[in-house]
């Protein structure tokens, strides 16, 4: 029987690896925990095809350049959930009696041998592939099984592509029917995100093939990858759809159209973006017929809310929401104007997009074009006799400086800011040429936010952290001896991921005296932050420990989210 062998000592004889780079790399090993293998990659040392193989050496596995996607067993494919597969990186090559053959990324993940165990009733054999082809297979496998968005472009067969993109004019889509491949192709796309409840549809061409990916819960996931020479056909379809100049290839644009969907009305929003290969499309996902979301249904903690909930009924002043595009902003101020809707009130925004209708509230849609800003919309608004005033962002020191004055003359203005933490956005303010003296006599408070997936509940798995672990996390104080933490696992209910759905996590800094004289003499956001953070204000990381001692996510989520404001 063959001898076991380390896999730096297999690195160093069979992909001439130097030896001072393992060793290297086992001192950093030692020192941060992570696998030997993490650490070599993280150093640049080796490329993950590289380590694959040695792995595969090392366990005495196959391992396989390209998987066989045109054998693959049908039957197979219906007992095995996509979602399942992708996660763990797996791909069923075929079964042969009581034994299921298996591609997979890592063959250390016991927990997914186990599950296809149980799912299957076979005993498993292991061949190991690289991620990227495992993923392209799976992509490939379950289009052509289950049919959708891949499966209509494949109807025209490369011949039929390639003129496609040659010879498709504006003239050629629109008089074509619904039944042409290009349109079935679009639909079928827009369809299957919105049954996944994916944000944003990413359409990527590059050198040599063409990415589709929708962002769920945050987190970009690659669906497909249709013909590249199907790509000019996808733009101008995309184009018309949402009015956009098909012929304009050179520049930007930025355009939307309306689709039903199980009788819901969506809006999608377009960007275009021409790149070295051509150009690249997002596609934003709005459900117009979804009820703005409360503060509580955002997961803003009950203390939290009261804290918050007297600085937005003030009858003046500034509140701003911070955070990265992406983590809910704008769905927390949309939560706090219903919430202060009570038809006695005057209250208009502008925005860019509105992306939501709210009764009873004036909303303004930006429109560069013809020079409505977020600057001059505000002004115009102070014209309208309001009380509470919403900007969608504050991008420039014109439109902050205009907000400023209109909280010092009796306004409540909200709006927000791209900044990692709430002191941040004091900073970036004065940045942008605010007079420290008119912040601090304006602003009542800024709450920073992130979104974390949460755990699925029917699925989730406890375990017990490790003393060495909660001390470092400074958690002894709140996490009592035995208190489970735990992980995602995946199910039917999950799709097999382990998350389902989304919360906030909320850094919330009142202005106070402290912070103001702080503020007064120029001092940066940490000393800001420090501040706060000795009058009792609760950080982002810890707010987000805190769900993970509640059982609601995980700590990866949580550093995922977290890691910029350290």
């Amino acid at each position: 029987m063959p001898v076991w062998r380390p896999l730096g000592a297999i690195l160093q004889e069979e992909f001439d690896v130097p030896a001072e780079l393992i060793e290297q790399a086992l001192a950093e090993q030692r020192a941060n925990e992570q696998r030997l293998g993490e650490t070599l990659l993280v150093l640049g040392a080796v490329t993950p095809h590289i380590l694959n193989k040695a792995l595969a050496l090392q366990f005495r596995l196959p391992f396989l350049e390209r998987l066989p996607v045109e054998q693959a067993d049908p039957e197979l494919l219906d007992a095995i959930p996509l979602a399942f597969a992708k996660e763990h990186r797996f791909f069923p090559l075929k079964r042969e009696g009581n034994m299921l053959r298996v591609a997979i990324a890592n063959p250390l993940n016991t927990q997914a041998v186990n599950d296809l165990v149980a799912l299957t009733g076979c005993y498993v054999d292991l061949a190991m592939a690289n991620t990227d082809t495992i993923l392209e297979a799976l992509n490939r496998a379950y289009q052509k099984q289950h049919g959708g968005a891949e499966e209509m472009v494949q109807e025209f067969g490369p011949s039929q592509a390639e003129e496609l993109a040659a010879t498709l004019e504006p003239s050629d889509l629109l008089d074509s029917s619904d039944e042409a491949p290009i349109i079935r192709f679009v639909n079928s796309l827009i369809l299957q995100a919105a049954k996944e409840r994916a944000s944003d549809i990413h359409i990527e061409p590059y050198e040599r093939e063409l990415v589709v990916r929708y962002r769920i819960d945050g987190i970009l996931y690659e669906i497909l990858k249709p013909p590249l020479k199907a790509h000019a056909g996808i733009v101008s379809r995309i184009k018309i759809m949402s009015g956009l100049d098909i012929a304009e290839r050179r520049l930007p644009q930025d355009g939307r159209f309306r689709v039903r969907i199980a009788g819901r009305n969506v809006d999608v929003r377009v960007s275009t973006l021409p790149t070295g290969f051509g150009e690249r499309l997002v596609l934003r996902l709005l459900d117009k017929a979804a009820s703005i979301l409360t503060l509580e249904e955002i997961g803003m903690p009950a203390a939290l809310l009261r804290q918050s909930d007297g600085l937005i009924r003030r009858s003046h002043g500034i509140y701003l929401v911070t955070g990265p595009t992406g983590s809910g902003k704008t769905t927390t101020l949309y939560a706090v104007l219903s919430r202060l809707n009570d038809h006695k009130k005057n209250i208009i925004t502008v925005e860019d997009p509105i992306e939501y209708q709210l009764e009873g509230v004036g909303q303004i849609q930006v429109n560069p074009k013809i020079d409505l800003t977020f600057a001059s919309g505000l002004r115009s608004i102070l014209r309208q006799d309001p009380d509470i005033i919403m900007v969608g962002e504050i991008r420039d020191g014109e439109t902050a400086e205009i907000a400023v004055q209109s909280a010092m003359t009796g306004h409540m203005v909200f709006s927000t800011l791209h900044t990692n933490s709430a002191a941040g956005a004091l900073t970036r303010l004065v940045e942008m040429g605010v007079e420290p003296f008119l912040l601090a006599s304006s602003v009542v408070g800024v709450m920073a936010q992130r979104l974390v997936r949460t755990l699925c509940p029917h699925c989730r798995e406890a375990f017990q952290p490790s003393v060495k672990l909660l001390e470092r996390l400074e958690l002894l104080d709140q996490v009592h001896p035995g208190t489970p933490f735990y992980r995602p696992r995946g199910c039917d209910h999950c799709m097999n991921i382990g998350f389902q759905g989304r919360t906030g996590v909320y850094e919330l800094m009142p202005m106070d005296e402290s912070v103001r004289k702080l503020l007064l003499s120029n001092q940066d956001s940490a000393t800001l932050e420090a501040a706060a953070v000795s009058k009792g204000m609760t950080t982002l990381r810890q707010a987000g420990l805190q769900l993970v001692v509640e059982g609601k996510t995980t700590l990866s989520e949580i550093f995922r989210v977290t890691q910029e404001v350290e």
